[in-house]
């Protein structure tokens, strides 16, 4: 569906923007890809790394801040499909920049959803974060509003009469991504001593790989209004420690600001709205003009039970040491850390 389409990704210097945009150029061949971002270097050192593989010279540069509406209206001139990469991530800056953080992830968002309507943009997709679902920091309380804006983008735009159709994909933290788990023991494991907060933390896990698929592939599947989540693995905390420096001594920190001892990313009180499919859910929009009678059954989706919820510690799959072993050997291989 992109093949002569033009795509924009807001945030997409960071991880997720270039492997979708390597991605892209590597299964389709789009009109324009437009990479939007407010930092001119990361532009810059992308440019560079790009310039072999953009073979039908589609890339474009726009530098703007999602804040900025104006400069939004005029990236997305044009633009089919829009990915919405761009925010404020990492947990202790939102909780200390807490103004900051509402400016780019709520109204930010806000902006990205008028800029769409108004411009006559096709779909949509926000991403968001297991921390979204009964957040207890700041950046979750972001995001869940951010989804909700997304997912009522839809009757802004009237997407059930052929309105720009928004959706969400929410998933678990991306392995090795910044400020993660595994880069910070792989720089600490030759000092003998790993921190650790809490030794019953659990996590849901996503390959930058798999979450890029996972996205690209719902824009065929969305009508607009769902919040897909896929089904991925989890793992225990010490079980990453033991993968990484297994002679090291744990050292228990306690529980940061924000932080939660197990993720969720479909609540109980979403599970009425939520349907299963053999490899993802999808919480179904509570929007008048939704109506899923028959079409849910026809595709192999199944109603989830009253009281369901998804969380990375009643998760059915869970990755072993040896499996942890492997991805972050993987992931050294590709950031140049040394192998396990």
């Amino acid at each position: 569906m992109f093949e002569n389409k033009t795509i924009l990704i807001t945030g997409g210097t960071g991880s997720f923007g270039k492997k979708a945009v390597a991605k892209i150029l590597e299964k389709y061949s789009p009109k324009k890809l437009i990479v939007f971002s407010r930092d001119e270097l990361k532009q810059f050192e992308m440019q560079n790394n790009f310039n072999n593989k953009d073979k039908n010279n589609c890339l474009r540069y726009f530098i703007g801040d999602i804040r900025d509406r104006d400069r939004l209206m005029e990236a997305f001139n044009g633009v089919d499909y829009v990915i919405h990469a761009a925010a404020l991530k990492q947990v202790p800056a939102c909780e200390y920049n807490p103004f900051e953080a509402i400016k780019t992830n709520v109204l930010g968002g806000q902006n990205v959803i008028q800029a769409a309507i108004r411009c006559g943009v096709k779909k949509v997709i926000a991403l968001s974060t297991d921390k979204a679902a009964a957040p207890v920091n700041l950046y979750g309380a972001t995001k869940l509003c951010s989804d909700k804006l997304f997912i009522d983008g839809n009757q802004m735009s009237a997407a059930g009469t052929g309105g720009c159709q928004f959706a969400v994909v929410r998933y678990g933290n991306v392995l090795g991504s910044r400020g993660s788990v595994i880069p910070f023991f792989l720089n600490k494991r030759n000092d003998g001593v790993l921190t650790v907060t809490d030794e019953r933390m659990t996590r849901f896990s996503i390959t930058l790989d798999d979450a890029v698929e996972f996205t690209l592939d719902k824009f065929e599947l969305m009508h607009g209004g769902e919040l897909f989540v896929p089904k991925i693995p989890s793992y225990k905390i010490l079980d990453v420690a033991k993968a990484i420096a297994p002679e090291a001594k744990i050292e228990y920190i306690g529980i940061r600001p924000g932080e939660k001892l197990h993720e969720c990313m479909i609540t109980e009180d979403d599970s009425r709205l939520a349907v299963e499919f053999k490899k993802y859910y999808a919480i179904l929009p509570d929007l008048s003009w939704f109506n899923d009678s028959g079409k849910i059954e026809n595709i192999g989706g199944k109603r989830c039970a009253e009281e369901f919820s998804y969380t990375s510690e009643n998760n059915t799959e869970w990755l072993t040491i040896d499996e942890l072993k492997k991805l972050i050997n993987d992931y050294c291989l590709e950031y140049g850390y040394p192998v396990l």
